[in-house]
């Protein structure tokens, strides 16, 4: 019988280094970094997940990581104060906002303070890049972060070169040191708002930045994660309602791939048995605190206990006792 293929696979290159849950990780980027971050997050793993917020466009990701690596204070030319007095950053994410000027650049400061703290700890950088587009203020013609809903006319789109961010990644990288393992993807969530030819372009510009930074460093992997998306979940039931962002059995597939790649074989053990731990703690019981109900507890305390010495489940723990105090 003839044998058929239905899908092209996407093969990922296991890396010869690996991620373990003593391995402090830091991802920054487009929300699907904060998606990668998240599932890090959720197996306890020691991670601090984009905490500049979404950034879209890899100048803007340098940009700030290097203002955290050098202590640089944020730009006095590039606060704005909207209509209501709330006051912004363009270099920063709107979620970061104050009533005054001085209550928000005392917050960045802040801020870059413990990214750099945290850079200085971490041992892996995940990098996503969502779009080659970025935005230049015509005021002083800097390259910003986030237009904060001022005027367009305020503001110049542009396509960034791969030459250009080649080479500030390249100066990026030699001051982050061979001891950072790096890896880099780029975000399968589409901008369509740029329309689609020209996401096709900006995805373009990203893939030859991050190939070419592969290429140029040992200590920088490429995941693909666009390529999964595209080649491997061709179907629009792999992505949400809008047609974008990919969907959640989509996001757990590619983090699988992530884990296959990154994880070795202890690790991949050890969330296993945490993923166990975590259904059974969702239980609802349908009859109340039943016998076998409080059995099911004991047991998940029992469980979570063999696991603390290895992963920081203290929070869980506490929970499961006030269930078994309070009958709940």
């Amino acid at each position: 019988m003839k044998s058929f293929q239905l899908r092209t696979e996407v093969p990922v290159i296991t890396s010869k280094w690996k991620i373990n849950h003593q391995t402090p990780t830091l991802t920054l980027g487009s929300c699907f970094a904060e998606v990668l971050g998240s599932q890090l997050s959720s197996f306890k793993f020691p991670v601090m997940n984009n905490p500049f917020g979404t950034l879209f466009n890899p100048y803007s990701i340098a940009k700030l990581l290097t203002m955290a690596m050098e202590g640089q204070r944020p730009s006095r030319e590039l606060y704005t104060q909207t209509a209501d007095g709330i006051w912004l950053h363009y270099d920063f994410h709107s979620s970061f906002w104050a009533k005054s000027r001085t209550e928000l650049e005392d917050k960045l400061i802040k801020k870059l303070a413990d990214v750099k703290a945290y850079i200085d700890l971490s041992q892996v950088l995940i990098i996503t890049f969502g779009t080659a587009y970025a935005y230049r203020y015509r005021r002083d013609l800097s390259m910003i972060t986030n237009c904060h809903k001022t005027p367009q006319s305020e503001f110049a789109k542009e396509l960034l070169s791969a030459e250009q961010v080649i080479k500030q990644w390249v100066n990026l990288l030699h001051q982050l040191g061979q001891s950072k393992k790096v890896i880099l993807t780029v975000s399968p969530v589409r901008h369509v708002k740029d329309t689609l030819a020209l996401n096709q372009v900006s995805k373009s510009v990203l893939r030859i930045v991050t190939h070419r930074l592969s290429e140029l460093f040992s200590n920088v992997l490429y995941f693909p994660s666009l390529e999964i998306m595209m080649d491997e979940l061709r179907d629009y039931r792999f992505y949400e309602d809008d047609m974008i962002h990919p969907s959640v059995l989509a996001r757990d597939y590619i983090f699988q791939n992530f884990s296959m790649a990154y994880f070795d074989e202890p690790t991949l053990d050890l969330m296993r048995e945490w993923e166990a731990v975590r259904k059974m703690m969702e239980h609802k019981p349908m009859h109340g605190y039943i016998p076998s109900y409080q059995s099911l507890l004991v047991n998940i305390k029992d469980r979570i206990e063999k696991l603390a010495g290895r992963l920081p489940v203290e929070k869980e723990l506490e929970q499961i006792e006030y269930r078994l105090r309070n009958n709940m």
